[in-house]
């Protein structure tokens, strides 16, 4: 039998492998926060910026001022669950990597891309440019679309060592992405139709702020309401159809695998999350207003959402490569309690520098949006 997989690394891991994925956990789900706010505020700010009515050129505008500021935090999100994923997954994800070489590498220019022209589509738009600013905003749009599709990818071809040696056979320069997996275009539309589910609910955010007038307020509450109901269904229909197309031996694992059972709860977690979405964003869309508490709950519903979404992925990811005959567990551990340490402090302590940076954003001095 030919071995699928490379050898472990003789390297020992210097932390236990519980840790390393609840670090990769927590981190991926601030980033596919992030991830879903850019998708979603991009797409509602391209539209809102064609219906040219004074209110939605107002929304449209601060929401496009916003997401250079998102994309920040997406790319810093980003790095760690990255790291965490290739200390634990490598042997399959440096393979896969390998064999999609040309387009993980051009990731790094292709975000560069969408950063500048989110930058510039924020400032054509605040000098009263729509038309100008659309090609740029829709640049944007399909960069991140783009981006998304090789990591989804990446991320499905990393389960299917079966196909590595024919794709290595038909080009070892890494210029093909993989084809014919069931699972990669439901996975890619999960994250893309969340984008708006994620946008409506920050439309309502934005609703509670003391930045808009009156007829702003509205137009975010009962716009972004109706955003966050309808796209809220759509993406509760994608996750059915992400999981329905999952091999049979990992919906076998997530019902009687001792372990993974559990963490297949999390599914009725990201239902939940996505249901209390759907409530807010009917609730934004009648009245047209948000209660005090709303924002809060936006956030919280979001934060619950993604990573209930990102445990249940892990679970279907371990269960697959187990079934494939790679134990993510299976790792000799001799952990470093005193680099452990200091690397939580410092993790923690990052954590706290960025929450003060946002609040800091959040107590600055106000401006009116129109007149911003």
């Amino acid at each position: 039998m030919i071995q699928q997989f490379p050898a472990v690394d003789p390297i020992p891991l210097p932390a236990p492998v519980w840790l390393m994925k609840l670090l990769h956990i927590v981190t991926l789900a601030l980033h596919f926060v992030a991830v879903e706010m850019l998708i979603g505020g991009l797409l509602l700010a391209i539209v809102f910026s064609l219906i040219r009515m004074p209110a939605s050129m107002v929304v449209a505008r601060a929401i496009a001022r916003r997401l250079p500021v998102v994309m920040t935090f997406l790319i810093n999100f980003g790095v760690p669950p990255l790291l965490f994923a290739q200390v634990l997954y490598g042997r399959a994800l440096y393979t896969s990597s390998i064999l999609i070489g040309v387009y993980w590498i051009a990731i790094i220019l292709l975000l560069m891309l969408a950063y500048r022209s989110l930058y510039s589509f924020s400032a054509l738009l605040d000098a009263g440019k729509a038309w100008m600013a659309l090609p740029r905003g829709v640049l944007s749009f399909l960069i991140v679309g783009a981006i998304a599709r090789i990591l989804s990818s990446n991320m499905t071809l990393m389960l299917r060592p079966e196909a590595w040696r024919a794709m290595y056979q038909n080009s070892a320069a890494g210029l093909f992405l993989p084809a014919g997996d069931p699972t990669l275009t439901p996975r890619w539309l999960l994250m893309m139709v969340g984008g708006l589910a994620f946008g409506g609910l920050w439309m309502l955010y934005l609703a509670s702020r003391s930045t808009f007038v009156e007829a702003e307020k509205k137009f975010l509450a009962g716009v972004g309401g109706a955003v966050a109901a309808v796209f809220g269904v759509a993406y509760l229909l994608a996750g059915i159809w992400a999981l329905s197309v999952q091999p049979d031996a990992v919906k076998a694992g997530l019902v009687s695998h001792p372990l993974y059972h559990l963490f297949a709860y999390a599914e009725w977690g990201w239902v939940a999350g996505v249901a209390l979405i759907v409530v807010l964003g009917l609730r934004g869309a009648i009245t047209r207003k948000v209660a005090a508490a709303c924002p809060w709950a936006a956030m919280a519903v979001a934060l619950v959402t993604a990573l209930s979404l990102v445990v249940f992925r892990d679970a279907v990811r371990d269960l697959t490569l187990l079934s494939k005959g790679f134990d993510v567990w299976d790792r000799v551990v001799v952990s470093n309690w005193g680099v452990i340490g200091l690397f939580l402090a410092l993790f923690v302590g990052g954590l706290g520098v960025a929450g003060w940076l946002i609040s800091v954003v959040a107590r600055a001095k106000k401006t009116m949006e129109s007149e911003a």
